[in-house]
């Protein structure tokens, strides 16, 4: 899996970031910071549904 975030869009809701800490932070305004753009396995879940609930969808994912 592949993570691209769009900063740009980002609205700073802080969603990723409570489902997926290991791969999204934020900065000090609450823009998505990516930690990690190719994550495990074992994050792939919680990755999924940080982008399926990102109320800008500033969160693209290509399955490798």
């Amino acid at each position: 899996m592949r993570v691209e975030v769009d900063q740009p869009r980002c609205v700073a809701s802080g969603q990723c970031v409570m489902l997926a800490p290991e791969v999204f932070d934020q900065d000090d305004d609450g823009i998505v910071e990516l930690l990690d753009a190719e994550p495990g396995p074992a994050q792939f879940d919680s990755v999924r549904e940080s982008a399926a609930v990102c109320p800008a969808a500033a969160i693209r994912l290509s399955e490798k």
